[in-house]
């Protein structure tokens, strides 16, 4: 028994001196933790007694959406009538727009706000009951009154204007109007057509086709004139700028002498038989031209616009179409976008001049029927904002959307479903909604289609 005791009191002893021993002061107390902590080093632990913060859920910000507000189809109501302004703004608002595009210069070439370069409109064409001619009586300056509205109703305000137009002879029998009739010392600034094989001014077509008189985008004294325009513009306390329009009329322009010699010298060396060479020889080369020129002018209106305000969203509208846009000499893609790999139209001087890089935001016009909302190619709503994405490789955001007006089964109204699905369609493949034109959404009451589809991509993001 004796000895059996000793034994327990010498392992009692071994094991005191061992744990001693063990527990030293360069060891953690917590030290039977210690592959764990290696293989978890770098990751802290909180202590029991500090609780872990919970992380706060993603925001998801709510795409913008625009609503277009033509400068000529909504004259009738606005253009003599505050109070009609801030009415219809407080319906885009309670519909859910956010931005709102007033158009303050239409294919008449007049303006709707102060300037020193050209006339402030005083008249402008416009249905109601038929085609007329609608009278502006007051004095008061038609773009503020848009901006105090909406800003006040907590909107963003654009200003667009039609870019390179300078006057009309209405189709309708109204007559003409605009600068270039007025000053006709300003008709070498019109383009020169060639049709038929033929060279003409469009101030000497009659074509319904040509009513509208474009300028020729490579005039320099058109785009001096333009410039000086666009800075009394960006004086304006605007979210921002768009530029309509600011393309060629079509393929058939510009064929004059100031386009033939800067032709000559992107190509370098002098050329005979214009223009029917250009078909025959040269027609990559002359697509590409005109696109630089047009590129070239974006760059200039950009730097313009932002030298007089900095903060100014600058961008453009352009139709959707790409596929057929070299006609109107415009790249809206990313140069970093290799047209040339797609369409046979297209030479790797064209991909060069893509000015996509130089906007803040673009809208773009997915004018398709009302049957082809849904789709993934041209001429679906859907499918234009799809096939643009890739184009603009990431260099500027876009808005794309409907006419809900237009001559493919949205002119007779009575499509407020359709109009709700083109927000779904065009605001989930794109980054925003734009809708052309209030004047359609106010004659065919759309308004409670436009809060549908919005209040229902809206709740799509809680």
């Amino acid at each position: 028994m004796k000895r059996f005791k000793f034994i327990n009191i010498c392992l009692a002893l071994l094991t005191a001196i061992a744990l001693c021993t063990s527990c030293s002061k360069d060891e953690p107390d917590d030290w039977w933790n210690k592959e764990e902590d290696k293989e978890n080093s770098g990751n802290e632990t909180p202590t029991p007694d500090t609780p872990e913060e919970p992380e706060e859920p993603e925001v998801v910000e709510a795409k913008p959406r625009y609503i277009w507000v033509d400068a000529a189809a909504n004259f009738y109501e606005f253009a003599n009538n505050k109070d009609n302004i801030t009415r219809d703004l407080k319906r885009a608002a309670n519909a859910g727009f956010t931005d709102v595009v007033v158009d303050v210069r239409n294919s008449m070439g007049d303006v709707l706000f102060n300037t020193s370069v050209v006339d402030y409109a005083t008249k402008l064409p416009t249905w109601k009951g038929g085609y007329h001619y609608h009278e502006r009586t007051e004095t008061w300056d038609y773009l503020q009154a848009f901006i105090d509205a909406g800003h006040e109703l907590g909107l963003r305000i654009h200003a667009a204007i039609n870019t390179f137009t300078g006057g009309c002879v209405n189709p309708y029998g109204l007559g003409e109007q605009g600068l270039v009739f007025r000053d006709k010392t300003k008709k070498d600034w019109v383009t020169t057509l060639y049709l038929n094989g033929t060279l003409v001014n469009a101030m000497d077509s009659n074509s319904d086709s040509y009513s509208t008189k474009f300028f020729n985008p490579a005039h320099d004294e058109v785009q001096e004139f333009l410039i000086s325009m666009l800075k009394d513009l960006a004086k304006y306390d605007l979210d921002g700028i768009f530029l309509d329009r600011c393309r060629y009329d079509d393929k058939n322009s510009d064929f004059s002498d100031v386009s033939k010699k800067k032709f000559e010298s992107y190509l370098g060396h002098s050329i005979s038989d214009f223009p029917k060479c250009i078909s025959a020889t040269y027609q990559k080369q002359w697509w590409a031209f005109r696109a630089k020129v047009i590129h070239d002018f974006i760059v200039k209106a950009r730097d313009a616009v932002k030298s007089v305000n900095s903060n100014i969203q600058f961008g453009t509208y352009v139709g959707a179409w790409y596929s057929t846009y070299n006609e109107v000499g415009v790249n809206w893609a990313s140069p970093r976008y290799n047209a040339a790999s797609e369409y046979s139209w297209a030479s790797t001087e064209w991909n060069k001049y893509g000015y996509a890089d130089h906007l803040d935001f673009m809208l773009l016009g997915a004018y398709a029927g009302v049957n082809s909302i849904y789709g993934n190619t041209e001429w679906t709503c859907q499918g234009f904002c799809q096939l643009a994405r890739p184009k603009l490789c990431g260099d500027v955001k876009f808005a794309g959307g409907p006419d809900v007006g237009n001559s493919t089964g949205f002119e007779n109204g009575g499509q407020g479903a359709a109009v709700t699905k083109t927000i779904d369609a065009c605001i989930n493949a794109s980054d925003g909604y734009f809708l052309f034109d209030m004047v359609h959404v106010r004659d065919y009451n759309y308004w409670s289609a436009c809060k549908t589809g919005i209040d229902k991509y809206l709740n799509s993001l809680k």
